[in-house]
Parts: structure tokens; sequence; C-alpha cells
């Protein structure tokens, strides 16, 4: 199917009746910024949006059926994610969204299956849409957000940086698991990060 044909707006009203209000506004958010975020840096706009759209598809199931869902369709789960299972929702909702909404681009599909975690080397796609997922308007958590927001829009890979920072250093003081995604893109764009600076 080609990306022309997906109807966003169909898709969307299929995604709300499986959300609560809060989930859905945040996803209206989500579909939203990653589209502006696609025209600032010249990616496709209609494959921001239906990430967007579709990124947290799986993300009100209960950790059970996500767990289910992966042992049934041979979906790998590592141990952090077996201690963490609301951290399958990417990777589940990746699924999904080739499964039941027939998505076959696989750089809608990779930013899907990491917009939660991030990962090394990011196509720009799967960069806009973690950023999105955590820049948002409704997002207010992080103390570092208005500059992170400023630079979605001028550097993916420095924004990239910020936000994996935020993420590790709340992590670290949660005590909290790891992703090993989450560490190695971490490094990834600390390193290109530091080149810059040097």
């Amino acid at each position: 199917m080609a990306d022309s044909t997906y109807n966003l707006e169909e898709m969307s009203k299929r995604v709300r009746k499986y959300m609560d209000a809060g989930r859905f506004y945040h996803t209206q958010g989500v579909r939203y910024i990653s589209a502006a975020l696609a025209m600032a840096h010249g990616a496709d706009i209609h494959k921001a949006e239906t990430a967007g759209l579709l990124h947290d598809c799986a993300k009100c199931l209960s950790d059970n059926k996500k767990i289910k869902m992966c042992d049934k369709n041979g979906i790998d789960i590592t141990k952090v994610e077996r201690n963490n299972p609301f951290l399958l929702h990417a990777k589940v909702g990746a699924f999904i969204a080739k499964d039941k909404y027939h998505i076959e681009d696989e750089e809608i599909l990779g930013a899907i299956r990491y917009h939660t975690t991030g990962k090394p080397g990011m196509r720009m796609l799967e960069q806009i849409v973690f950023i999105a997922d955590y820049i948002e308007p409704r997002r207010n958590k992080s103390p570092h957000l208005p500059e992170i927001r400023l630079t979605a829009f001028r550097d993916l890979d420095e924004c990239c940086y910020l936000i994996l920072k935020d993420m590790l250093i709340y992590l670290k003081s949660r005590s909290g698991e790891i992703d090993s995604n989450t560490q190695e893109a971490y490094h990834f764009y600390e390193e290109v990060h530091d080149d810059r600076r040097d």
C-alpha cells in the first residue's frame, strides 16, 4: 500500500476506540508535532503523521496482553522488558501497525518500534517520532523542555542527545532498569555531540 493511500482520519477513528481520552489527546499531539518536525527538516509529512498517530496504538493493552502477543507472534522480549512490560507497547505497536493497519513502510514501523527507547543511529523519521513523543504540548515533566523544544526544530541529533541524557538521569534517579537501546543510543548521540564540540 502506498503511503499516500493511508486514510489518516479513518485511522484516527480506529485508534480512538482503543484509547482513553488522555492517551488519545497525547497521540494527537504527537501526530501534529511529528508533522511539524517533518516540515522543518524536510521529511515525509504523511509518514510522520502516520507514525505519530500509531505510535501508542498498543499502549492501552494490559501488560499480560502485550506479553502474550509477543510470545504468540515471535516478538523477542528482553529481560528488562520482561521486568518492565510497559516498554513492550512500542514493539507490539509496530506489530499491530503492520498486522491491523496494514502499514508496510519500514520507516514508519521503525519509528513506532523505537519511539520509547530510541536506538543508535536513528533514521530521520525515527528521530522525529522519538522527539515528538517527548515534547508534545501536554508534556511538562522535564525541566529542560523549553531548550529541548527549541532544539527539536533546529537539530535532530542534538535534540536526541538532550532527551536521552534527560531520560538516563531520570531513570538512574529512580534506580530503574535501563533498556540497552537507550543506553547505546545515548552513547551514540553523545559522541555526535562531542565530535561537533571538538
